[in-house]
């Protein structure tokens, strides 16, 4: 069965800054986008960031030069660096991926969350 376990997260004042993990565990075959999301209270879901395998970003245009994704595909994990945070990003941040998992012979594709981490930027 494949996980996302995500880590990271935590409080922070405004200004600081945070680096959330998200590592990928299970019958993988490959692991094709990762990315980040973030609900905050009272709102929808939303895109933060994603990274294909092969290092192609794309990035909430609000987010960008603040928030960075990267990704060690040895070790199945993808990272946000979030600089200067305000209170509003404050939310729950959960990993994604899309991924192929391969397990009794059979390879299927697979869109996989995380448990969430929340993040809380206080002013």
């Amino acid at each position: 069965q494949v996980q996302l376990v995500e880590s990271g997260g935590g409080l922070v004042q405004a200004g600081g800054s945070l680096r959330l993990s998200c590592a990928a565990s299970g019958s993988i075959f490959s692991i094709n986008r990762m990315g980040w999301y973030r609900q905050a209270p009272g709102k929808q879901r939303e895109l933060v960031a994603t990274v294909t395998s092969g290092g192609s970003t794309n990035y909430v245009d609000f987010l960008k030069g603040r928030f960075t994704i990267s990704r060690d595909n040895a070790k199945n994990t993808v990272y946000l660096q979030m600089n200067s945070l305000k209170p509003e990003d404050t939310a729950v941040y959960y990993c994604n991926a899309l991924l192929v998992e391969s397990r009794w012979g059979r390879d299927r594709y697979l869109e996989v969350w995380g448990q969430g981490t929340l993040v809380t930027v206080s002013y």
